[in-house]
């Protein structure tokens, strides 16, 4: 690795910004990132899909800094199981939703795919898996691999 090499610990969380919820009323905020781009562990451009459920409390997701967020990864050296970690933590972190789900797809590198999926709605993340749609069906977005 060069001397100007980027890390997953170099991911700056402080880019997400919020806006305030303009209801208190429950909706679900679907958003879709068909660019995102990385550096895999081997130093080399990884591509994915990211889908992002997301039900809001007080705070919703300002589309702009997640922009932003998203394009400063663009030359992060990370393996993709660590990044949606990663990903995950910083939005309950900004944004402390009643729940989200990230999925990310990740396109094919040496004939293999790999879709990952956290939900904080999941009892192993600490969830009450009050809303469970994630049980009983194969793929919610319906997206297959």
């Amino acid at each position: 690795m060069g001397p100007n090499v980027r890390t997953y610990k170099d991911i700056d969380k402080s880019i997400l910004k919020a806006i305030p919820n303009p209801t208190n009323e429950a909706y679900e905020i679907k958003i879709k990132i068909p660019e995102f781009t990385f550096l895999g562990v081997s130093e080399q451009p990884d591509f994915a899909v990211i889908y992002l459920t997301f039900y809001p409390k007080k705070k919703i997701i300002e589309l702009k800094s997640l922009k932003q967020y998203v394009y400063q990864l663009r030359d992060v050296i990370v393996s993709y199981e660590r990044l949606i970690n990663i990903m995950y933590d910083h939005i309950m972190e900004a944004y402390e939703p009643d729940r989200v789900r990230l999925v990310m797809i990740c396109h094919p590198r040496g004939g293999i795919s790999s879709k990952l999926t956290i939900d904080s709605d999941w009892g192993a993340r600490g969830g009450e898996e009050k809303y469970r749609d994630w049980v009983g069906i194969e793929d919610p977005w319906g997206v297959s691999m």
